[in-house]
């Protein structure tokens, strides 16, 4: 979406002026809607250009009075630069709240999947299985190590997930943690909940995984026969806690 910004420095006479120095302020408009901001400066309104927004002259103090409000102009277009590459939105209010440090509070991928995480070990046994909460403690881990081997950072900003983001981490599951097709699947969808917790609080926009397709595989597992079966009932392990769980999985499946 293109964004119509401008900037104007003007003068704003209060009610009834009469003569005096005169308080510049900005203007900043963006898609026709506007806020204003103090420059903390004064000038004589006949030394003042309105078609260039500066004092006219030559002279030092012109000069130096003309720098400052460029410094402020550059420090809108900063503010505006890093909303674009934060892919916030851009408005008047936000432009004028990010140039007074007054900008939305950054929301971190990580420390959301921990608060994640954290809720679902307290339900284990309650809403969850235990193994529910492993899982997603390991789809964490594996977000995490993916931030560092694609960003090289520990954690970022939400609104910098994109459709980008998701490819290439459906691409480190497959190549750097050599996950099959449903693995990376699974991984993916755990990580789309997380997704999902910021769009339904409003910390994202848009879903970035609008266009985004990964599909599971149907799988033909082989079953075990009886002879399977038998050959694992004669096996006798090293230790008595492997034998436990052979005698439980034979359990589970004649009982079944």
């Amino acid at each position: 979406m293109r964004i119509n910004f401008s900037l104007l420095f003007y003068l704003k006479k209060p009610k009834n002026y009469q003569t005096g120095l005169v308080p510049v302020y900005l203007r900043v408009t963006v898609n026709g809607k506007r806020t204003e901001i103090t420059t903390g400066r004064e000038c004589d309104p006949s030394a003042w250009n309105t078609a260039s927004g500066r004092l006219n002259g030559t002279k030092k103090e012109t000069k130096s009075f003309n720098a400052y409000l460029d410094t402020l102009q550059n420090q809108f277009y900063d503010a505006h630069s890093q909303l674009t590459e934060t892919k916030s939105e851009i408005t008047a209010e936000t432009l004028k709240n990010k140039f007074l440090g007054k900008g939305e509070k950054v929301r971190m991928l990580m420390d959301i999947f921990r608060e994640h995480n954290k809720k679902i070990k307290t339900l284990v046994g309650k809403e969850y299985a235990a193994g529910t909460a492993i899982r997603y403690q390991t789809s964490l881990k594996h977000t995490q190590d993916y931030l560092q081997w694609k960003y090289k950072v520990s954690d970022i900003d939400i609104k910098k997930i994109d459709h980008d983001f998701i490819t290439n981490y459906e691409f480190y599951l497959r190549s750097e943690r050599n996950c099959a097709n449903n693995s990376a699947f699974k991984y993916i969808k755990n990580f789309k909940k997380i997704v999902g917790i910021c769009l339904s609080s409003g910390w994202l926009d848009r879903d970035p995984f609008i266009n985004y397709k990964i599909r599971i595989k149907q799988v033909d597992r082989a079953f075990l026969n009886e002879d399977d079966l038998q050959a694992m009932a004669n096996k006798v392990f090293s230790t008595e806690r492997l034998n436990q769980v052979r005698d439980i999985f034979l359990f589970c499946c004649f009982t079944d």
